[in-house]
Parts: structure tokens; C-alpha cells; sequence
């Protein structure tokens, strides 16, 4: 693989031995998922459009399938990363104002988000 290590989008299994470019039948030993896919590549990401920073490249609706995509670039990282990171979560927890450390499972709860709900008069 010319001296570069990467690991599987799904299970992060370490990917030795295959060839790059990478072929569109690709599969991981471990796992047996798809590896010529978006969630593979130096372009995609959640936070821009289509999740793909490659502006050129055609729309792809299911990033975990194999795709004909030409602008494929295998990454090192892919299978550390999750589709929601603790970064992410800091940042919503903070956007709404909910202090992590009172909460038990780290989650908000409608009355977190919300406030108290109006009572009704039964």
C-alpha cells in the first residue's frame, strides 16, 4: 500500500496488502464492508454539503456503499472516526446549556431543552 497505513471505516481493522488506486470491489478482510466508499475518503465530511469537500464530484446518497467516484483519496483515519463525534456533542450540550457533569447519561432531557411543561388542570 506504498508505506501507508489505514484502517476500515467500520470495524478499524488495519488494511494491509491492498492496492491503491483502490478498486471498486474492495473489501475489508475483517468485516467484509465496502472500502471504495465515502466514508474512506480525504473528502468526506459531515459538516459541508453532500459531505463531500470535493466540489466537483457527482452526488453519492449512501457514503457506506461502494460508488464509482473518481476523486476517491484514501485517508489513514477512517475508522476512527464516528458519525458523531465528543466534539460534537461538547458543542450541542453547550448550545443548549446543559452542564455535562449533572447529567447521568451525558443525554438532555425535554425538560433540559424545554423547561417545565405548563401543568394542565385535570
Amino acid at each position: 500500500m506504498n508505506g501507508t497505513s489505514a484502517t476500515c471505516w467500520k470495524c478499524g481493522a488495519g488494511l494491509t496488502g491492498i492496492l491503491l488506486p483502490l478498486s471498486r470491489t474492495e473489501a475489508c478482510g475483517m468485516c467484509g464492508a465496502d472500502l471504495h466508499v465515502c466514508r474512506m475518503c480525504r473528502f468526506y465530511d459531515t459538516s459541508v454539503a453532500d459531505a463531500c469537500r470535493e466540489p466537483v464530484a457527482e452526488r453519492v446518497t449512501d457514503k457506506t456503499r461502494a460508488n464509482f467516484c473518481g476523486y476517491l483519496e484514501l485517508r489513514t483515519d477512517a475508522g476512527t472516526h464516528s458519525t458523531s463525534s465528543a466534539g460534537e456533542s461538547a458543542d450541542l450540550n453547550a448550545l443548549f446549556g446543559i452542564d455535562e457533569s449533572s447529567q447521568g447519561s451525558g443525554l438532555p432531557t425535554l425538560d433540559d431543552l424545554f423547561g417545565d411543561a405548563p401543568k394542565s388542570d385535570d
